[in-house]
């Protein structure tokens, strides 16, 4: 057990700025993954807070721009490439039109979030609206992990 508690911290620190932005890149897709658990994981290993929320804030980002990109080219590319849920995609449609673009900073909540940004491409919201808002989401809510992970471990 103590070697491949070893083994897994030595990953961390050679691999974990890369390890961060995979694994968040790939949980704003529609894969059910998080990386909560990694950010604070490496703030314990003493990996800097700001360089975690930014990286971490980037591939998560990046991901959502890709969702966003399959809702740009419509339904049946959705449908093939992420198989979304066909009522949480009209339930997030709904909530898309009643309040607009501020839905947005919201991407980052399990279960709606990989949708809403599908949604944004289907209704071929301007990718500068949408960029914005979904970076300032993500970053709040990277920033707010971080900040409690370093508030609680001192």
């Amino acid at each position: 057990m103590i070697i491949m508690l070893e083994a897994l911290t030595s990953f961390l620190a050679d691999y974990g700025y890369l390890n961060l932005f995979v694994l968040s890149f790939l949980a704003s897709t529609i894969l059910p993954l998080g990386s909560e658990a990694l950010i604070i994981a490496l703030i314990y290993q003493g990996f800097n807070p700001f360089a975690v929320v930014m990286v971490a804030t980037s591939g998560n980002f990046l991901g959502s721009c890709t969702t966003y990109y399959l809702g740009l080219k419509g339904r049946p590319v959705l449908e093939k490439y992420l198989s979304p849920p066909p009522e949480k995609l009209e339930k997030s449609e709904k909530f898309f039109k009643k309040y607009g673009l501020y839905t947005l900073l919201f991407t980052w909540v399990p279960g709606i979030g990989d949708v809403i940004t599908m949604v944004a491409g289907l209704m071929k919201l301007p990718f500068r609206y949408f960029s914005v808002m979904v970076f300032l989401g993500k970053f709040g809510r990277y920033f707010a992990v971080a900040y409690l992970t370093a508030f609680f471990s001192n």
